[in-house]
C-alpha cells in the first residue's frame, strides 16, 4: 500500500537483544515481523505477519539471554509489561510459580499511517466510536492515528488514557505518533477506570482515547464520560457487535439489553414471542467499527439502529470500507448532494421528486416489508439467490409486501395498509425456505432459468418444526411433522426441547416422523 508508511525504531529493539540473536537479526529482516519470542530452553522465534515462524540459530535460550534483555529495559509493571523509552516496542514477561522470568515476548511497535483514511468521514463527525476486533488486527494502531488526526488536524483537546503504554510508547515523553494529543499513564490496569474519570475532571478534554475497555466498571466510566459531552474513541474486547451485545459485562457500551413482555397485539404484529429482548438505553458509542482484518473494516454508522435490528432479527449489513481506499462517495453522499440542489432550486421541476424516490433510484433494488414471516429466512433467501432486494422495517419505504397466508382474510389490517399504499401483497403458506424462495421469485418476477433455487432438506425440516412449535405455543394442540430421517428428527427433538415442549417419534419406517405434544402435556410444561 503506497499510502502506508512504517516508522519502527527497529535499531532500538535490536540493541537490547543478546549477541547470539543479533548476529542473525537486522532491521531489514524484521520488516514484516510482529514479535520475537524467547522461552527458556527453546530456540528463539521470529513470528512474521503472515503467520509463519522462523527459528533463530541452533542454540536454545538460556537464563543469561533473558537477563541480558531485562537488564536493558525498564522495570516490569504489575501486568508484566515493559518497554523501550521513546519507542512503541513492548516487552512482556512470562514468570514461573516463584516469580522468576522464564520467557519474553518482544512485540514490535510500528507507526502505520493511512489506516483510517477510509473512515475519516466518520472520525470528523464528533461522534463516539468503538472499535472491535481480535488481538493483533490493528485496533491500537488506529487509535494512535486517530489521536494524531483529531489533535493536529481538527485542533481538539485530546487526552490518551494509555494503560499499557501501547498507544504512545514507553517513557515519560509520549511518542510523536500521537501528535499534540496529551497522554495519561496508568500505574496498574485496574486503575484505568479511575484515570478515565480523572482525565475528564482535571484536564478538560474534548476527546478521550482509551484502549481495551474490558470490565463493567470501565464500561460505566465510559458512559459517564459520554454523558458529559466528551467524544470517546475506544476499543473493547470482542470481535463483532453481535458478540458484544451478548456480553453481559460490556453490553452497556451499546445500550444494554432488557427483557420486555409484549401485549398480544404487539407480539402478533411482530410475529414473535411475547417475551423479547430490547435495547435498554442509548448506546455510549454512536458508531461501532468491526476490524475484520488489517485492510477491511465493517462500519455500523448508527449503533442504536444496528442493535435494535440484531435484537429483533432484522437483517443489518454494515458498510464495508477498505484501508487502501479513501472514504467512498456513498448513496448518503448523493442524497445530501441532492438536498443541496433542492435547497438552491426548490421551485424547479428538475428537482421536484422526493428524497425517498431518489433513495430508491440510487439504491436500484426493491424494498420488501414482511408481515408474520421469518426475517432470517427471507434475508437468507435474498442472499442465497443474489436478489436485487432488501428488507425494510418501514412500510412507507416498501415496494412490495410478503405476508403469511393466515393473514390473507378480508378486513385484516395489513390488507388495508397495502391498499392505502398501493402495494402488491404476496403470501407464503409457511415459514419454510422453499416457500419463501418461491414467493420471492414470483414477487420479483424472476424466471426459473435466471436463478438457482437452493433446497436444503435439513433447513426446511427445521423451519417446519419452528412453525409447529409456534402453533403449539399458541393453541396447545398436538402437531405432527413430515416424515424425516433419524438425524433430522434428532435435531427437531432438540429444537422442541429448547422451547420447553415435549415431542416423540411416531410411525414406522419411511413414515416415521415427529409429534410435538400439546394438550395436558403442554399445560404441564408451561405451568
Amino acid at each position: 500500500m503506497s499510502n502506508v508508511q512504517f516508522h519502527s525504531d527497529l535499531d532500538r529493539l535490536i540493541e537490547i537483544l543478546p549477541p547470539k540473536i543479533t548476529k542473525y537479526v537486522n532491521a531489514d529482516k524484521l520488516f514484516d515481523v510482529i514479535e520475537l519470542v524467547l522461552d527458556l530452553g527453546r530456540q528463539a522465534e521470529i513470528r512474521h505477519s503472515d503467520g509463519s515462524i522462523e527459528y533463530i540459530g541452533d542454540e536454545n535460550v538460556v537464563e543469561e539471554d533473558i537477563k541480558y534483555i531485562t537488564d536493558r529495559v525498564q522495570e516490569f509493571t504489575s501486568d508484566n509489561r515493559s518497554g523501550i523509552p521513546g519507542t512503541l516496542h513492548r516487552i512482556s514477561a512470562i514468570r514461573n510459580r516463584q516469580g522468576k522470568i522464564v520467557g519474553l515476548t518482544c512485540r514490535i511497535g510500528r507507526v502505520v499511517t493511512g489506516t483510517i483514511a477510509c473512515i475519516k468521514d466518520f472520525v470528523v463527525q464528533n461522534k463516539s466510536i468503538l472499535f472491535l476486533g481480535r488481538p493483533g488486527v490493528g485496533k491500537t494502531t488506529k487509535l494512535r492515528e486517530i489521536s494524531r488526526l483529531v489533535a493536529d488536524d481538527l485542533h481538539k483537546r485530546v487526552v490518551v488514557v494509555d494503560t499499557s503504554n501501547e498507544i504512545a510508547g514507553d517513557g515519560d515523553t509520549p511518542h510523536p505518533a500521537i501528535g499534540h494529543a496529551r497522554r495519561m499513564q496508568v500505574t496498574q490496569p485496574e486503575f484505568q477506570k479511575d484515570v478515565m474519570i480523572e482525565a475528564v475532571e482535571n484536564h478538560t478534554p474534548e476527546v478521550i482515547v482509551v484502549d481495551e475497555i474490558g470490565t463493567e466498571a470501565e464500561a460505566q466510566a465510559a458512559r459517564t464520560i459520554a454523558e458529559r459531552g466528551v467524544m470517546l474513541i475506544a476499543t473493547a474486547h470482542g470481535n463483532t457487535l453481535e458478540n458484544l451485545i451478548k456480553n453481559p459485562v460490556l453490553s452497556d457500551l451499546v445500550g444494554g439489553i432488557q427483557s420486555v413482555t409484549l401485549g398480544d397485539d404487539e407480539a402478533k404484529r411482530r410475529a414473535c414471542q411475547k417475551t423479547v429482548l430490547e435495547r435498554e438505553k442509548q448506546p455510549t458509542f454512536d458508531i461501532v467499527i468491526e476490524i475484520i482484518d488489517r485492510n477491511t473494516l465493517a462500519v455500523y454508522p448508527d449503533t442504536a439502529e444496528a442493535v435494535d435490528c440484531i435484537l429483533r432479527g432484522w437483517p443489518i449489513k454494515p458498510e464495508i470500507r477498505k484501508v487502501d481506499q479513501s472514504a467512498p462517495s456513498t448513496i448518503v453522499d448523493k442524497i445530501n448532494q441532492l438536498d443541496e440542489k433542492v435547497n438552491k432550486a426548490s421551485d424547479s421541476l428538475k428537482f421536484s421528486f422526493s428524497r425517498q424516490q431518489y433513495v430508491k433510484q440510487a439504491k436500484g433494488y426493491k424494498k420488501i416489508y414482511i408481515y408474520a414471516v421469518s426475517r432470517s429466512i427471507v434475508d437468507k433467501a435474498i442472499e442465497r439467490l443474489n436478489l436485487d432486494a432488501e428488507l425494510t422495517k418501514n412500510i412507507d419505504d416498501a415496494d412490495i409486501i410478503i405476508a403469511h397466508k393466515n393473514f390473507a382474510k378480508g378486513g385484516n389490517k395489513i390488507l388495508s395498509i397495502a391498499n392505502e399504499y398501493r402495494l402488491p401483497v404476496y403470501y407464503v403458506r409457511s415459514n419454510s425456505t422453499s416457500q419463501v424462495q418461491k414467493v420471492l421469485k414470483e414477487a420479483l418476477n424472476i424466471e426459473d432459468d435466471n436463478v438457482c433455487v437452493f433446497h436444503d432438506e435439513t433447513e426446511e425440516a427445521l423451519d417446519e418444526a419452528k412453525e409447529a412449535i409456534k402453533k403449539v405455543l399458541e393453541d396447545g394442540e398436538d402437531v405432527e411433522l413430515s416424515p424425516q430421517n433419524t438425524q433430522i428428527r434428532k435435531m427437531q427433538h432438540e429444537l422442541v426441547e429448547q422451547h420447553n415442549l415435549s415431542s416423540e417419534s411416531v410411525g414406522e419406517g419411511s413414515e416415521r416422523h415427529l409429534k410435538i405434544v400439546g394438550g395436558k402435556e403442554f399445560k404441564k410444561n408451561i405451568g
